[in-house]
């Protein structure tokens, strides 16, 4: 699925949780280790009023406690923006498996 749309310097898109517990522990972690391998900043939000936070810190993505069937707003911004994004929404639409 290819949503993606830039705004300003943003590069942004969304993917639905799968899992049936939400973003926790173990996809949380799964996913700042991947945001961290990109140079862009990299920030995601859900749709529950918590606003934009840093992908790249595990502790702030679960404190999202972004429940399931949510979607999850994935945004980069730098070199490699474009393939921070698409690389994190492949990992959500893949329900966090390697």
């Amino acid at each position: 699925m290819d949503d993606r749309v830039q705004d300003r310097d943003w590069i942004a898109a969304s993917a639905v949780i799968l899992d049936p517990t939400g973003l926790h522990a173990r996809p949380a972690v799964k996913l700042t280790k991947l945001a961290k391998t990109f140079a862009a900043a990299v920030e995601i939000s859900a749709d529950h009023g918590v606003g934009w936070i840093n992908a790249k810190s595990p502790n702030a993505v679960m404190k999202l406690k972004a429940g399931p069937g949510l979607p999850l707003h994935i945004r980069a911004e730098g070199e490699d923006a474009a393939a921070a994004v698409d690389a994190l929404v492949a990992l959500v639409e893949r329900d966090f498996h390697d």
